[in-house]
């Protein structure tokens, strides 16, 4: 016969046990990481997104023990990456890395989300923050914004230019350009930069906005010129090339990168990911591969910090939507 006292402390694991499987993350929060880990990059292969993804991955896998795996899912400026990230289980096990036009634009324009990016979405940390490249094919004759202003002009409507996709911060700021000098240029939606920037080589699109890092090589090449750069400072590898704000459009709000994972994420799985990719940005090493790529000093900042970031800027970018009267239906 079990001695009572036994047996209800048998009863009482048994129970333990039964609500651990009814979370099925919770058993496995404690050895976290204990498999692969999916990073998935909202764009292609070879965009910003991805470029730093990859340079990230290779010590976050070292850090994490586990291998960490770049997942591209591209498509509609984030919302498809960012939605499967979103409905994921929030187990620690699929992260997202995303450009903030995908996390705090697409909100502010875009009718009918599929997520809430808000509640479905868990700031993690801030990979870096940059502006975005105005760039021309050298056969267009536009070496500036003053050119681009002055052929737009000379030419009503009959010029174009790219981005990645309609709601993409290049999109934003070529409709604010637009209002400013009250010019008309009509915005041509890519599905990616990849497929931009060889249409940009190609000159069959002589203008597009394209992220700060996948360009660099081809305008050292002379292959591109670059015009421009948004946000607040010129960019490490491309020191020669102005801001936009120095042009004259005041555009110096920066864009950055961020990890994020499913809401409900276990706390304990955040704050290892945030200690262990604070640390890598914060090594000479990373430092130097991001300058090459064209990003500055990466910021440090707790998840908490990251998250007040990714709230502030969904406020600037609805003031910003609403001048340039930008809404993708």
């Amino acid at each position: 016969m079990i001695p009572p006292i036994i047996s209800r402390r048998r009863l009482l694991a048994g129970a333990g046990l039964l609500a651990l499987q009814g979370q099925p993350w919770a058993s496995e929060a404690g050895a976290w990481p204990a498999r692969p880990i999916r990073l998935v990059v909202p764009g292609p292969p070879g965009a910003g997104s991805d470029i730093f993804a990859r340079l990230l991955s290779v010590p976050l896998q070292q850090a994490l023990g586990q291998p960490v795996v770049v997942d591209n899912k591209p498509g509609a400026n984030g919302l498809i990456g960012n939605d499967t990230v979103a409905k994921a289980a929030p187990d620690g096990y699929t992260i997202l890395l995303s450009p903030s036009s995908a996390i705090a634009i697409n909100p502010v324009i875009q009718p009918k989300m599929p997520y809430d990016t808000q509640k479905d979405l868990l700031p993690i940390a801030q990979v870096g923050a940059a502006g975005i490249l105005l760039v021309a094919n050298p056969a267009t004759g536009i070496r500036s914004l003053a050119d681009l202003v002055r052929q737009a002009r000379a030419n009503p409507d009959k010029l174009a230019c790219g981005s990645w996709g309609n709601g993409s911060t290049g999109h934003l700021v070529l409709e604010g350009i637009k209002a400013q000098y009250g010019i008309g240029i009509a915005h041509v939606p890519y599905k990616g930069v990849s497929p931009l920037v060889t249409d940009l080589l190609g000159n069959i699109i002589g203008v597009g906005f394209v992220d700060i890092a996948s360009p660099v090589p081809h305008i050292r090449s002379g292959r591109l010129l670059a015009l421009g750069s948004t946000g607040s400072a010129r960019g490490p590898a491309l020191p020669e090339v102005p801001t936009l704000t120095e042009q004259g459009y005041r555009s110096d709000v920066d864009g950055w990168y961020g990890i994020f994972a499913p809401a409900a994420t276990p706390r304990e799985v955040v704050a290892r990911l945030n200690q262990e990719i604070n640390r890598i940005l914060s090594t000479e090493e990373i430092i130097q591969k991001f300058a090459a790529q064209n990003m500055p000093r990466p910021p440090i900042k707790n998840a908490e910090q990251f998250g007040a970031t990714v709230h502030r800027d969904l406020a600037i970018w609805q003031s910003l939507a609403k001048v340039a009267r930008l809404r993708v239906e």
